[in-house]
C-alpha cells in the first residue's frame, strides 16, 4: 500500500509549526494579521490546520518571522503543498472525510463503542446491514454500495506497512445485538476473533457485571499520529462530528479510557467471550 500524505494532517503539521513562529516572535494573530494584509481569522484556520496556507502565504510568512534557512522554508513550502492534495476518500463525497483522512496517517488507534461494532473491525454484510436499518430517506441502495466500498479501503490500514495499531474497547452490549440476522452476527464475530488475533490489534470487552462506568453514554474514538501532531479525540453524533483537541480534554478522554482499560476483560477473556456468544450461530 503506498504511503498516505494525509492533506489534513500536514495541514495540522504546518499549522503547528507557523504558530510556533509567531510565538518565538512575541507577535499576536492580529499583529501577524495586519502584515500579511488579511484576516486575523485567516491566521487563526492556517495555524489550526482548518484551512490550507498556499507557498506564497508561506513565503511571505517566513519573511514575517524572520525565517530564511533554505531547508525549513523548503520543508513548510511541501507542507502548504500536500495539504493542497487530494486523498482516496475525497472522491466519495463523505460527511467524514477529515475523520478517514486523519484516520489514513494514524499509527495508533482507539475506539470506544458501546452499541456497535467499531468500522475497521466490521464485515461487509455487517456494514451494510447497519445502512438498512437506518433512515430509508438517508441510504439509497448506491450510496449504501459506495460507504461499504469505502470502509473496505479503510480497512486496509490494518495491514498495510507498517500497520495501524488498534486498540478497541467495546461494551459487551455489542455482542450480543443482533444485526442482519444469525447469519450475519456469527460471521461478524468470528471475524473479531481473527481480528484480535493480529499482532497490531487489541480487543477488549467490559463486561455487563462491570456496571456503570464513565463512558456508558458516549462512544469516542483517539487518534495518535506519533511525533508529527498531538492526538485528537474524535466524537460522532445524530446531529454531526466532533474533533477535539485542546489539551485539556484530550487528557480527560485519555484518562477515561484508562479506566475503561482496567475494567475491561483482557484480550484472551475477551476472545473466549466473543466465542461463547458466537457459538449459538454455528
Amino acid at each position: 500500500m503506498p504511503d498516505v500524505r494525509s492533506p489534513t494532517l500536514r495541514r495540522r503539521e504546518l499549522g503547528a509549526r507557523l504558530r510556533e513562529l509567531r510565538l518565538e516572535q512575541g507577535l499576536t494573530v492580529d499583529q501577524v494579521a495586519e502584515l500579511l494584509l488579511c484576516s486575523a481569522s485567516k491566521v487563526s484556520r492556517m495555524e489550526t490546520g482548518q484551512r490550507g496556507a498556499t507557498q506564497r502565504d508561506i513565503r511571505d510568512l517566513c519573511g514575517i518571522y524572520g525565517v530564511t534557512q533554505v531547508t525549513q522554508v523548503a520543508s513548510m513550502m511541501e507542507l502548504a503543498k500536500e495539504g493542497k492534495q487530494q486523498g482516496w476518500w475525497q472522491s466519495y463525497d463523505l460527511d467524514f472525510a477529515t475523520y478517514v483522512d486523519l484516520e489514513q496517517a494514524a499509527t495508533w488507534l482507539c475506539y470506544y463503542q458501546s452499541s456497535i461494532v467499531p468500522g475497521l473491525l466490521q464485515t461487509p454484510e455487517y456494514a451494510r446491514a447497519m445502512h438498512r436499518g437506518s433512515l430509508p430517506a438517508e441510504f439509497t441502495q448506491e450510496r449504501a454500495d459506495a460507504l461499504i466500498e469505502v470502509r473496505l479501503r479503510r480497512q486496509q490500514v490494518l495491514t498495510r506497512d507498517p500497520p495501524l495499531r488498534l486498540e478497541a474497547i467495546i461494551d459487551e452490549a455489542v455482542l450480543h445485538r443482533m444485526v442482519g440476522g444469525p447469519e450475519v452476527m456469527g460471521a461478524q464475530l468470528r471475524h473479531l476473533v481473527e481480528a484480535g488475533n493480529m499482532a497490531n490489534v487489541t480487543l477488549r470487552a467490559i463486561p455487563y457485571g462491570v456496571g456503570a462506568h464513565p463512558a456508558m453514554d458516549n462512544m469516542f474514538n483517539i487518534l495518535e499520529f506519533g511525533d508529527v501532531a498531538p492526538r485528537v479525540v474524535y466524537v460522532e453524533g445524530l446531529m454531526g462530528l466532533l474533533f477535539i483537541e485542546k489539551e485539556r480534554d484530550v487528557a480527560r478522554y485519555e484518562q477515561v479510557l484508562e479506566h475503561l482499560r482496567e475494567i475491561a476483560l483482557d484480550s484472551k477473556e475477551t476472545m473466549d467471550l466473543i466465542s461463547k456468544i458466537g457459538a449459538q450461530y454455528n
